[in-house]
């Protein structure tokens, strides 16, 4: 079954407005697709509604913090971390101001927005911002207790969340820690790690595999800054080998930030499934993902590639 983070966020700011009073919520013209309109409901009081205006609205976000107040603040991702990049990092991340950006509709499967409104860099712009935790859920339910978990943290945040429906990977009542990296499924030969809605497609690619007798470890990476380097070490030097996989380009994206990790401290094949350097394009999202490569045979395909790589095989 499917559900869609954003409505988990609108569920997870509608708690919130009953139960911290300290929570203000902004939003630029799109509360009904963000789904803050459920926080609007609960507490009109403490919503803003800034237009279309989405660099006066971190600006507004930032001065509340300064005030005391747990800020989130929501818009497309496009808009979100394009848009607003330099008020993020000089008045949200340098001043460490307790605002949580929260931008919907990431990732190729957009669908027919197309190109202008696929965001496909958002990572790899937030993540270079210095004192910026970069989050990106694998499913609703972790979406929910994110933005739960974001609460209680005391910093700027960034969160994406997909359009699309994602399948349900985590129960309902799911805990979120924030730097944490979950291992879903233990493996020895190859280690997949995804982030997204990618992590139930590394979950499908597993069980592909182990009809090969391959048996791949799967971990999810839903908070992609600070990186859980540790628990990507740990498996690698039992597997010798990782995938990675992202609705987002390779470059700078979790693909990146992994490599960087395994460069640093224990160097071993990599192949990273996303986005190539390309934006996007209008169509049904289904259909995207499979033109760009984000499918689970392009996993099991690149799980195949780092393992002969391990073995010695030819590099392609």
């Amino acid at each position: 079954m499917g559900l869609a983070q954003r409505n988990y966020y609108g569920k997870a700011l509608a708690y919130l407005a009953k139960n911290r009073d300290d929570v203000v919520v902004i939003d630029a013209d799109l509360a009904g697709s963000t789904k803050t309109s459920d926080f609007q409901k609960a507490a009109p009081d403490r919503f803003v509604e800034v237009g279309i205006a989405e660099q006066n609205m971190i600006g507004i976000a930032a001065g509340l913090a300064a005030s005391g107040k747990t800020v989130f603040a929501s818009t497309f991702a496009v808009f979100a971390t394009g848009r607003c990049w330099e008020q993020i990092r000089l008045a949200v991340a340098y001043p460490k101001n307790n605002v949580k950006v929260v931008s919907t509709h990431c990732g190729i499967s957009v669908g027919e927005d197309g190109a202008s409104h696929q965001a496909l860099e958002d990572i790899s712009i937030m993540r270079s911002i210095p004192n910026l935790t970069v989050i990106s859920p694998a499913d609703a339910h972790q979406a929910y207790a994110a933005t739960i978990a974001m609460a209680d943290f005391k910093g700027p945040c960034y969160m994406r969340l997909g359009r699309a429906d994602f399948p349900e990977i985590y129960p309902e009542d799911t805990k979120f820690v924030i730097g944490k990296a979950n291992v879903l499924k233990r493996g020895k030969d190859v280690t997949l790690i995804g982030t997204g809605q990618m992590v139930s497609m590394c979950l499908e690619a597993a069980e592909i595999l182990a009809k090969e007798k391959i048996k791949a470890e799967v971990i999810d990476m839903s908070t992609i800054k600070p990186l859980d380097s540790k628990t990507v070490i740990k498996s690698v030097k039992k597997t010798g080998c990782a995938v990675t996989a992202e609705e987002h380009s390779i470059i700078g994206g979790l693909g990146s930030a992994v490599a960087e990790a395994l460069c640093d401290e224990y160097p071993v094949p990599l192949t990273r499934v996303g986005t190539k350097d390309t934006f996007g394009e209008s169509g049904k999202a289904s259909a995207l993902m499979v033109k760009y490569g984000l499918t689970t045979d392009k996993i099991v395909e690149a799980a195949k590639l780092s393992i002969s790589r391990k073995q010695g095989g030819i590099q392609e």
